[in-house]
């Protein structure tokens, strides 16, 4: 071969980020997707004149999709059009009150400040504070791979030094006093599947995340982007394979040397970077006696993260007093979490996140029309819940609090609709015990506890995505591309 070849398995941000880098970089990479087009999670529903985004609607660090484009020569400006979103999100609480908050830093000290006068000294120092989190745990530790144990005891004592055995919402309660508020400035490990009453508080940094370059989104849906990468992809000599799922990867004296596909197959390469799920990945195309780090004993006792029923739907009329972004959230906001992570029982109430796109983006539905999704946390496969009979039931509890407490009349103007449960996360994306974002990001799961950018059982096998380091999110498997970008350049120079 003139050049290394490389293979990747599965199209969502972090393959596609690796395939377009390595591309990039002089390798010849070949992308094998197992469903019908590339996207992965970020996955696009069309349907009766409806665009649905099925995965990552908010885009918190345009400039890592920049870099993609800009490292091939390109402008992405030329391949999807990004734009800006405010308010960030409004969240409505149970008593009827609601606070939103968007990129003014002085507009949403006054929102603080009329919610509750007693914080606003401490939202400050919790600013600033998490501005000191943002540059250790996203701007140092973000792209660095976490391969030995010594890597993570150099980080060790700035770790300690930011509190980050706290949990997210340890690190809020002590700043905010005002019991909304504190859910206000912790829901976000959510958004990456993590409980904020068990998530490590490195993960406060999302807030100044927001804060740094805004929330944006895609014209077009999020789908807008990967057609955009894949294009990119293409026109850069890369080769896609879709409607091809992998049965194994291939071997050879402990190093990966390419894959088999279902249909009986084989493609050879010089490595294989996985953006598969990995528990998958190791349980189902590796086999046992190759994998002494990574056995199926250990990944089964590795704790996963909550699942999501989401409801796509369309509407023949519009609601225009409804945000781009709306997070609802119940009552009971410890105890709910507590059932969906830990005792993995289907709760009688719900906290939602309802994403209308259409607020800002008109295409993604018809003229006159709404479109949206709702999605809400649940537990994962691993609570033994039968979605085959609650589907309907739980769809019917959510439209209709939807109808009688924010949407008046959507269950009458219903256009389209579809669902997808955690069976659905399951069987159609392959991820084990139905997880919607791989491995939970608690502190014993993440840099050097979290699974290797880099196989520690076999060579030349690299991963990508929300299950190794640094985690979920698209900045987070953006980074992730970064990393194993870097890692094969230096053990397979072109």
């Amino acid at each position: 071969m003139s050049a290394r070849k490389i293979i990747v398995i599965g199209s969502g941000f972090g393959g596609l980020g690796a395939a377009v880098r390595l591309q990039s970089r002089g390798y010849q990479v070949e992308l094998v997707e197992a469903r019908d087009m590339l996207g992965g999670r970020a996955y696009v529903y069309e349907q009766d004149g409806f665009k649905f985004d099925a995965g990552p609607t908010v885009i918190t660090a345009p400039f890592m999709i920049d870099e993609l484009f800009e490292g091939a020569g390109r402008r992405t400006a030329d391949y999807v059009r990004i734009v800006p979103v405010d308010p960030f999100y409004r969240i409505e609480f149970h008593d009827g009150r609601s606070f939103e908050y968007g990129g003014d830093e002085a507009e949403t000290e006054r929102k603080v400040a009329a919610f509750s006068p007693d914080d606003v000294e401490g939202y400050r120092a919790m600013i600033r504070a998490t501005k000191d989190i943002f540059a250790k745990g996203f701007l140092e530790l973000s792209d660095r791979p976490f391969l030995k144990f010594s890597d993570m005891l150099k980080v060790a004592p700035d770790l300690i030094r930011l509190q980050s055995y706290k949990t997210v919402y340890s690190f809020v309660s002590g700043y905010i006093k005002d019991d909304l508020l504190r859910r206000v400035f912790s829901f976000h490990p959510l958004l990456v599947g993590g409980n904020p009453f068990q998530t490590t508080s490195i993960y406060a940094l999302i807030h100044h995340l927001e804060r740094e370059w805004g929330v944006h989104y895609a014209m077009g849906g999020t789908g807008a982007v990967v057609q955009g990468l894949g294009r990119l992809f293409a026109e850069l000599g890369g080769k896609v394979r879709l409607n091809s799922p992998v049965k194994r990867i291939l071997t050879s004296g402990g190093a990966a040397n390419g894959v088999e596909l279902e249909g009986g197959e084989q493609i050879q390469s010089h490595a294989v970077v996985s953006n598969a799920d990995i528990a998958n990945t190791y349980r189902l195309m590796l086999p046992p006696e190759e994998r002494k780090r990574n056995s199926n004993r250990h990944l089964e006792s590795m704790r996963y993260s909550m699942s999501l029923f989401v409801i796509y739907f369309g509407t023949k009329k519009q609601y225009p007093d409804l945000r781009h972004h709306t997070i609802i959230l119940c009552e009971r906001y410890k105890e709910l979490l507590h059932e969906i992570f830990n005792t993995k029982v289907l709760s009688p109430d719900s906290s939602l996140y309802l994403h209308r796109p259409s607020a800002t983006d008109p295409s993604m539905a018809p003229p006159g029309n709404d479109c949206f999704y709702v999605l809400i946390p649940v537990p994962n496969q691993q609570s033994g819940i039968d979605w085959r009979k609650q589907s309907g039931p739980f769809r019917d509890r959510v439209m209709k609090l939807l109808d009688e407490h924010y949407m008046p009349g959507l269950l009458d103007n219903l256009a389209t609709e579809r669902c997808f449960s955690p069976l659905d996360f399951e069987t159609t994306l392959r991820s084990y015990a139905g997880a919607a974002f791989s491995f939970e990001p608690i502190f014993r799961q993440s840099a050097w506890f979290r699974p290797h950018n880099e196989s520690e059982d076999i060579r030349q096998l690299y991963f990508v995505g929300a299950g190794t380091h640094p985690g979920a999110g698209v900045p987070g498997v953006l980074s992730s591309a970064k990393i194993v970008e870097k890692l094969i350049c230096e053990r397979l120079p072109n």
